[in-house]
């Protein structure tokens, strides 16, 4: 049985995953046309390439479809529950890096703080009559850490593109989303809150706790890691902390 490995199937997490494991070796690349979910590994033996959205990356992995996984953090942190029960961290790759952050109008001179957007959601359901909305579709992660803050009367409303727009547009007071350098959000006249980090995401190649690890998947794992130049330890730490499967 080949390690099925998960890559992001388009854009520039799939190009830089692709740069990555070449520059150490291993030369992942497609065998059909861009419309195709097809690829091959060369460079190391018994390991499958599987394309797919970064999205569906977390929860193939948290099933055991895919063995390994190149995806953003906040999408397993996000998409899995509980996910350090299932899914481990094998190594960050650098690239990929991006903020989740709370976002609000620039214009609202007197919200600096986590504290300040809890007294201007009161204020506001008050004066409106219903909750203040935050448009995300990082509703997870988001709400754990609002509720964390101590930040009460909003509204998560999902946001699944263009979420820097939604308060321009009306259908939203608030954002929290993913950004690079903050120019979109700037652009769209918002501000990230002084405190509002939610988490700081990157590329990370990820091990599933719940596909099949027997003693001949554990072999190619560490020929892989081998050539990766990753520490012999990388794998075999997780698997001593956890009970992994062995089919």
């Amino acid at each position: 049985m080949n390690l099925r490995l998960g890559v992001p199937s388009k854009g520039r997490l799939m190009e830089k995953t692709f740069e990555w494991f070449g520059e150490r070796g291993i030369r992942l690349r497609r065998t059909g046309s861009e419309r195709e979910y097809a690829g091959a590994v060369e460079g190391v033996e018994g390991v499958s390439l599987v394309l797919l959205s970064a999205g569906e990356i977390p929860r193939e992995l948290a099933s055991g479809r895919l063995h390994l996984g190149v995806t953003g953090a906040d999408m397993v942190r996000e998409k899995v529950p509980a996910w350090q029960e299932r899914i481990s961290e094998l190594a960050p790759l650098g690239f990929g890096r991006a903020d989740l952050v709370i976002a609000v109008p620039a214009g609202w001179v007197d919200v600096d703080t986590l504290d300040d957007l809890d007294a201007a959601a009161a204020a506001f359901r008050k004066a409106h009559g219903f909750r203040m909305r935050i448009a995300t579709k990082y509703h997870r992660l988001v709400r754990e850490f609002l509720r964390e803050a101590g930040v009460a009367d909003y509204k998560l409303v999902d946001s699944q593109g263009a979420t820097e727009g939604t308060v321009k547009n009306l259908t939203a007071e608030a954002v929290a989303d993913i950004t690079s350098t903050g120019e979109t959000l700037r652009a769209n006249h918002l501000k990230v809150l002084s405190d509002g980090l939610v988490l700081r995401s990157q590329a990370i190649l990820f091990l599933s706790h719940e596909a099949q690890w027997g003693p001949k998947e554990r072999e190619i794992l560490n020929g892989l890691l081998e050539r990766l130049g990753l520490p012999p330890d990388a794998a075999s730490r997780h698997f001593d902390a956890i009970q992994i499967r062995d089919h």
